[in-house]
């Protein structure tokens, strides 16, 4: 080929490109039971700019991940995340500690945690993060726990996931 249609070639195939090129919308939640400390481990990855306008619609429209004092994001956060994710473990209620959080390019990952848990007969997560802004959100779970991996993904319609071991 002659460098003149390789090169418009290359042109061609760029603005494609650019023009599928779309956003999506998707969260990771990973859990794992660590038996040896009896504990759930749980951190869950978001884009950062849709985590701050999540916090942005619903606590206060002048917050930054940029400039807002680091204590103030993490309780709003921590506010956010308690209010999307729900546990249950052996079928009662689970609250969870939030440990912190972390960024890594343009990626929030919060860390959670559940003290204490003997054994785990069953378990449900319910994770409505970001459901509120996107129509086409989706909430991935991936569970580690008792010698069994299982990946789920939420949706708006499909907000829980259910793991028994009975």
């Amino acid at each position: 080929m002659k460098p003149i249609k390789i090169f418009i070639l290359v042109i061609i195939l760029v603005a494609f490109s650019f023009k599928a090129a779309h956003k999506y919308y998707l969260s990771v939640t990973q859990v794992e039971y660590v038996e040896e400390k009896k504990s759930v481990q749980i951190i869950s990855r978001i884009f950062m700019d849709d985590m701050e306008n999540a916090l942005k619609q619903n606590y206060d429209a002048s917050l930054s991940l940029d400039t807002t004092n680091a204590s103030v994001l993490d309780a709003y956060i921590n506010k956010y995340i308690t209010e999307k994710i729900n546990i249950e473990i052996n079928g009662e209620k689970t609250d969870f500690n939030f440990i912190g959080k972390e960024t890594d390019l343009d990626i929030m990952k919060v860390y959670l945690e559940i003290e204490n848990v003997e054994n785990i007969r069953s378990f449900q997560i319910t994770n409505k993060v970001l459901f509120e802004l996107f129509e086409t959100q989706q909430n991935m779970v991936k569970l580690k726990m008792n010698n069994l991996h299982k990946s789920y993904l939420l949706t708006r319609q499909k907000q829980r996931a259910v793991l028994n071991f009975d």
